[in-house]
Formats: C-alpha cells, structure tokens, sequence
C-alpha cells in the first residue's frame, strides 16, 4: 500500500492532479487497475471542499498583501474556466464540465472545473457528478496514454 501514496497525493496537486499522478504510477510498475482507482479517489477528494469553500477563500484572500496575487490568479482562472463552460455550453453545462475535466489539457481539470462551476453557481450535485465523470475519462484517456507510452519504453 506504501507503493501508492505518491500517485494518491500527486493526484490531490492543482494543475498536476491524475495526469500527472497516473504516469508516475505506471513509471513506478504500479498495476493498471488499482494505480488508476487510487488516483481516481486522490483527485475526487478535494472536489466537494473545493466547491464549498474554495471560492470564499478566494474571494478574502484577493486583496491581501502576500497572498493576494496568487488568489487573484486562481479566481481568475475559474471565471475563465466558467466563460469557457458557458459559451461552449449554453444550457448544457453538465456535459461541458465532464468534458472539460475529461479531455487532459493544460489548466482543465477537477480543480479549476469544481472552481469554474462554484463561480457558475451550478447546482452541488450536478456539478460532482459531471467532475467524477470527467476525472474517470482523464484517468482512461491518461492511463492508455501511459500504458501506450510507457510500453515503448
């Protein structure tokens, strides 16, 4: 079980999350199955502290002195990430925010879609199954990404 804790807490890391995590898995020889429940379960567990509080934080912390550059740059990039949403979407968030977290590019991803949808004020619910959705097509797309990739190796 030692084995999985970097790939577990790589995958609770903003920006790097199980795209990071689900290679240095299949880097360390961790097995398919189990190294991609472990980073599925490692992104998901910020998703609902990051929908109900997060914002908040953000929001005081923005005009403070030492933090308030790197807050500021965080609700920035989720009201980015929530036009983004919007205008792809129109009434069809659900799906724009699975896809938005599923498909592994830079700066998507359970954080900044959780934040994105916070800032929307999308419904809680909603918003945690479109994120478990999208972060279970991330840890596909990443792990055959991997396994192709580490295979050639």
């Amino acid at each position: 079980m030692k084995q999985y804790l970097i790939p577990f807490l790589v995958s609770m890391v903003p920006l790097i999350e199980l795209r990071g995590a689900i290679p240095i898995a299949q880097g360390m020889g961790l097995p398919i199955l189990p190294s991609y429940i472990v980073c599925i379960v490692g992104n998901m567990i910020p998703v609902p502290f990051i929908y109900l509080f997060a914002r908040k934080v953000l929001e005081w912390g923005a005009d403070k002195p030492v933090i308030g550059k790197f807050f500021t740059f965080c609700l920035e990039k989720g009201q980015k990430g929530g036009r983004k949403l919007t205008e792809k979407a129109g009434r069809g968030t659900f799906v724009a925010l699975l896809l938005f977290v599923g498909i592994p590019l830079p700066g998507t991803g359970a954080w900044t879609g959780t934040l994105a949808a916070s800032i929307l004020d999308m419904d809680f619910l909603p918003t945690i199954a479109a994120v478990v959705l999208g972060v279970l097509l991330a840890g596909v797309i990443m792990m055959t990404a991997s396994v192709v990739g580490f295979s050639f190796l």
